[in-house]
């Protein structure tokens, strides 16, 4: 994956002014399972979305897909994952149009990583319990440019991400713009979110 929307976003996050009464940017960082993460950056009628989930909550493993079923688990995957706004909808009116997705399953196997420039960043992968630090942990990124035709419409974020994926608890999702920066919690409980703010 280039991650040339990880370098508009690190560009984004830098430029914008912190308000005192948001939280900071949440990196995309620990493999957790159940929590993934959407990274969203606003700037004219673009908006780039960097996410991250572990393969658990996507595909229910982790591990290289070695079977029939796991092959054909993650092809699904990847394209549920490749229509960005079936899973992260954003208001008709704003007339948003999917520019590029670029999605990929990375690890499995950590001698498997040879796409992922950042394996060291992740050191332990977070709290896995029980699990011992070689086993494999697979993860989904996913990096979208939408382009938006009436961008100010956009007031509300849903996020079906939740019904297509049933092992996903949560998203943390950051947001950036140049009418300030702030960050939330998506939940299945709670699929959707007031963002007008940021647009």
């Amino acid at each position: 994956m280039k991650r040339i929307t990880a370098a508009a976003l690190a560009a984004l996050w830098s430029a914008a002014p912190a308000a005192a009464d948001e939280e900071p940017r949440r990196d995309l960082g620990a493999h957790e399972h159940g929590r993934g993460a959407l990274n969203v950056a606003v700037e004219g009628d673009s908006v780039w979305i960097e996410f991250e989930a572990p393969g658990a909550d996507i595909v229910g493993f982790e591990h290289e897909a070695e079977s029939a079923e796991d092959r054909a688990a993650m092809d699904a995957a990847r394209e549920a994952l490749s229509r960005p706004l079936s899973l992260f909808a954003l208001p008709e009116a704003a007339g948003c149009a999917v520019e590029s997705a670029e999605v990929e399953a990375v690890g499995g196997e950590h001698g498997d990583h040879a796409d992922h420039d950042d394996h060291g960043d992740h050191g332990d992968h977070g709290d896995h319990g029980d699990e011992e630090e070689d086993e494999p942990h697979g993860e989904f990124h996913a990096e979208y440019l939408l382009r938006c035709a009436a961008i100010g419409e956009i007031r509300t974020m849903e996020f079906p991400y939740f019904a297509a994926f049933p092992n996903a608890e949560a998203l943390e999702v950051s947001i950036v713009s140049d009418k300030g920066q702030g960050a939330f919690e998506a939940t299945r409980e709670s699929p959707s979110a007031d963002v007008a703010r940021w647009f």
